[in-house]
């Protein structure tokens, strides 16, 4: 987890390149929120990959800019949901294990330490095919423009339910034939419930 500035300033450098390279504007410096969980991946000491958990709260999500209507049906049927934010990864090669773990542990953040139920996340278009792929999200809705980053956006969610299945069958197996997804390269579930435990002696983690 990123809780200092050092940390935070090393995700938002990560952020703003990969942005940027993308044709992403808008200002991506990472800001501490009482409703934000930030995680990083590092190699030898350098940022590779980022992402943050948001957690619902009275002011909302960011997707609720654009989505409002699809997050209030969940919320209106039960659900507790939270969103991806702020994903950016500078990797090659290993760079499905390392983003594999990362979002295990957006997992583990949203289900274990705030009782999420939906995970949601906003992408291009053309970025669908692989989060349904990789983790199992699905395309809520149209794609509207978003003007955090002057892009088009699509609003995508998974249950955190399917997730913790798809761990249970796969998690730590590595390469499994026939499977596209990025849960072979997940934590096992006996990996798992150590990392719960540890998370949740943490400072931040509820008990």
């Amino acid at each position: 987890m990123v809780d200092t500035p050092a940390g935070r300033n090393q995700a938002s450098m990560l952020i703003h390149r990969m942005y940027s390279w993308r044709g992403f504007s808008g200002n991506h410096a990472l800001k501490p929120v009482a409703n934000r969980v930030t995680l990083m991946a590092s190699q030898k000491g350098e940022a590779v990959g980022t992402l943050s958990v948001g957690l619902d709260c009275p002011e909302g999500l960011l997707a609720d800019e654009l989505f409002k209507p699809e997050l209030d049906a969940v919320r209106a049927a039960g659900g507790r949901i939270c969103e991806i934010i702020k994903f950016a990864f500078d990797m090659a090669g290993t760079s499905k294990q390392y983003q594999a773990a990362m979002f295990h542990l957006a997992v583990i953040t949203a289900r274990d330490l705030h009782q999420c139920t939906h995970m949601f996340i906003e992408v291009q278009p053309r970025h669908r095919a692989f989060f349904d792929n990789a983790l199992g999200f699905k395309q809520l809705g149209e794609a509207k423009m978003n003007p955090r980053v002057s892009v088009q956006g699509i609003l995508m969610c998974v249950e955190l339910a399917y997730m913790t299945e798809q761990i249970q069958r796969y998690g730590g197996q590595g390469h499994v034939p026939g499977v596209r997804s990025f849960y072979p390269h997940f934590f096992s579930p006996r990996e798992e419930i150590g990392i719960v435990n540890r998370m949740l002696e943490l400072p931040n983690g509820k008990s």
